[in-house]
């Protein structure tokens, strides 16, 4: 799989959810067990509302604390729409991966940065399925394209504090479930 086809998907998968959530589930609870339904959707809000920036070259005292709060408002569901769209524009920009983007951890080529946005899509669409009792089902291709992409550096991402510790997925799991528990989630 391509690695924008793999964001796309991710943007879809999480996109779903995202419009599945009844109104009465926003302070639900997640697996993320800081995060409510509400908190989680804000993340990626706000990651996607980072990155046409990123993508730009902007560095992030350019960008400063523009997204810092409640990037959700009156309607969340809008907010996820129109940071997907505009985040998904300026990965599809030609020549957006060929550079580097700025982040906490310095610089890192825009191509890496993309399998990380398409990683936390993935895993948190995940999240938000359990946390409103939705389909967690996952594409099989995308589960597939993020195992392989996070596996050789699961150890890194764990020592960041971004995933937990893994857990036994069971014999004969499938993609998926190694995947999520590879991240520190009970499949």
């Amino acid at each position: 799989m391509e690695r924008l086809d793999a964001l796309d998907r991710g943007y879809a998968e999480f996109g779903r959810r995202v419009r599945a959530v009844r109104d009465d589930q926003w302070d639900d609870p997640t697996p993320c067990t800081e995060w409510t339904v509400r908190d989680l959707v804000g993340h990626l809000v706000a990651e996607h509302l980072w990155a046409p920036w990123l993508l730009r070259g902007a560095t992030l005292e350019e960008v400063g604390d523009r997204f810092d709060g409640d990037v959700l408002g009156d309607d969340p569901r809008g907010a996820w729409r129109r940071a997907a769209e505009e985040s998904r524009a300026a990965f599809h920009r030609p020549g957006a991966l060929d550079g580097d983007v700025h982040t906490g951890g310095g610089p890192r080529p825009a191509a890496d940065y993309a399998r990380e946005m398409t990683t936390d899509l993935t895993v948190h669409a995940w999240d938000l399925a359990r946390g409103i009792g939705a389909d967690d089902r996952l594409d099989e291709g995308l589960a597939r394209y993020v195992y392989g992409a996070v596996r050789p550096v699961a150890d890194s991402l764990r020592s960041t504090g971004l995933f937990g510790e893994p857990v036994e997925a069971g014999e004969g799991a499938g993609v998926q479930d190694r995947l999520v528990a590879l991240l520190g989630r009970r499949p």
